[in-house]
C-alpha cells in the first residue's frame, strides 16, 4: 500500500484552527451549565448593617456589572450582576478577585526599594527621582528606542491618550498595550 502524504500550508492551518476555536466557543456557548441561578443556599450571608449596591468593575475599561455589599462605607464583598447588559451575569478572574488585593494586607501601600537583599521603605520622591535619573541614563547611553512603553485596559481614552503623547515626547515609537499580550 502506498502512503499518502498530506501537506497542510500555513493559511489551510490557520483557518482550521480558528474554525476549530469559533465551534468549541460555540458549543460552550449553547451549554446549560456555563452560567447558572443561585440557588438560595449558595448565596452569601450578608454582613450586619450592610447594603447592597450596583456598580460596575473597574478592573479594565470592558464595565462588568457587579453589586457591591457596603458596610460603613467599606467595600467589603461583591457578587457577579446577573442582569447587567454587558456581562449578562459573568465576570473574569482579575474582576472577581480585584477584592481580595484592595483589602489584604499584603498590598503594598508604599514605594518599596531592596537594599542588601531586604526592602525598605522610601518616600514617594526617592522613589521618583531615583526612577527618573535611571530612565534618563538609560535614554542617553542607548537611545530612546531603548525603552519600551506598555499600556493597560485600566486605562481610559484620555489617559491612553497622554500615555502616547509621553512616549512620543521621550522619543520612541516602542508603545503597546497590555491586551495584545
Amino acid at each position: 500500500m502506498s502512503e499518502l502524504k498530506v501537506q497542510v500550508g500555513r493559511r489551510a492551518f490557520l483557518k482550521m484552527a480558528a474554525l476549530s476555536g469559533v465551534v468549541g466557543a460555540t458549543s460552550l456557548m449553547g451549554s446549560n451549565s456555563a452560567v447558572r441561578e443561585a440557588t438560595e443556599n449558595e448565596l452569601k450571608e450578608p454582613f450586619p448593617g450592610s447594603k447592597l449596591v450596583k456598580t460596575v468593575c473597574t478592573t479594565c475599561s470592558v464595565g462588568c456589572g457587579i453589586i457591591a455589599e457596603v458596610q460603613n462605607g467599606v467595600w467589603v464583598r461583591q457578587e457577579v450582576a446577573q442582569d447587567h447588559p454587558i456581562s449578562h451575569g459573568s465576570h473574569c478572574s482579575k474582576g472577581i478577585d480585584s477584592i481580595d488585593y484592595i483589602r489584604t494586607a499584603k498590598r503594598v501601600k508604599h514605594p518599596l526599594k531592596k537594599v542588601n537583599g531586604k526592602w525598605k521603605r522610601i518616600s514617594w520622591d526617592e522613589a521618583i527621582n531615583e526612577i527618573s535619573e535611571k530612565m534618563l541614563k538609560i535614554r542617553k547611553e542607548s537611545g530612546p528606542d531603548a525603552t519600551m512603553f506598555l499600556g493597560s485596559a485600566k486605562m481610559g481614552t484620555e489617559q491612553s491618550y497622554y500615555f502616547r503623547k509621553f512616549a512620543a515626547f521621550w522619543g520612541t515609537n516602542n508603545i503597546d498595550h497590555q491586551a495584545r499580550i
